[in-house]
């Protein structure tokens, strides 16, 4: 029997959500799971590598971000608390990321290699079911990021960016914020200000 720490229950209690899993069906989930600590600033996915792990994160934050040709750096995802962060086609092609994975707090994630997951799925129909649903999650999200930046305002941006992430925009710095929303700390601040004085 497996050893259940507090880092597996909440695991365990997060696919409560979806497909719940029976005792078999988690003992041979949590097998395949590792624990991890991560320093802030720490990186469990940097450009260059392959993504070999998905990512629960147990505690703490993570940002996920590329960097352009003058070396500035743009957010695309955030993941706290009971969220997932994968470079989703590097750990299934197995081809070098194009992005980085990095932790803005000290962090502590379950991390399933690539290759136990892939059985998993064969293996396993309620885990193969709950990880679709993740993925088809991530998948909306990302569709709603893009419509976001192409139709909407920067206020709107921002608005859907703490309905998003409603625990995160006191946890995480301004320019992190900015980043994330392709403007400047500057212009964030003038947006919140708006906001504020149009409640």
């Amino acid at each position: 029997m497996t050893d259940i720490t507090a880092s597996t229950t909440q695991l365990l209690q997060y696919f409560k959500n979806y497909f719940p899993l029976n005792e078999e069906e988690e003992e041979r989930l949590q097998v395949h799971f590792t624990e991890r600590n991560v320093k802030r600033r720490g990186f469990i996915l940097q450009q260059g590598e392959v993504c070999r792990h998905f990512t629960f994160v147990v505690s703490g934050c993570f940002k996920m971000y590329a960097v352009d040709s003058k070396g500035n750096e743009h957010n695309l995802q955030f993941a706290a608390e009971n969220d997932w962060i994968t470079e989703l086609d590097s750990f299934y092609s197995e081809k070098p990321a194009e992005v980085y994975i990095e932790a803005i707090e000290p962090s502590v994630i379950l991390q399933i290699k690539r290759p136990d997951l892939i059985r998993l799925y064969t293996t396993e129909h309620k885990i193969d079911h709950n990880f679709r649903v993740i993925i088809e999650n991530k998948f909306i999200e990302l569709q709603k990021r893009v419509l976001q930046s192409i139709s909407s305002t920067t206020e709107e941006r921002y608005q859907y960016f703490l309905n998003q992430y409603p625990k995160l925009s006191q946890r995480i710095p301004n320019t992190q914020i900015a980043s994330y929303l392709g403007i400047t700390p500057e212009f964030l601040s003038k947006v919140r200000k708006n906001i504020l004085r149009n409640l």
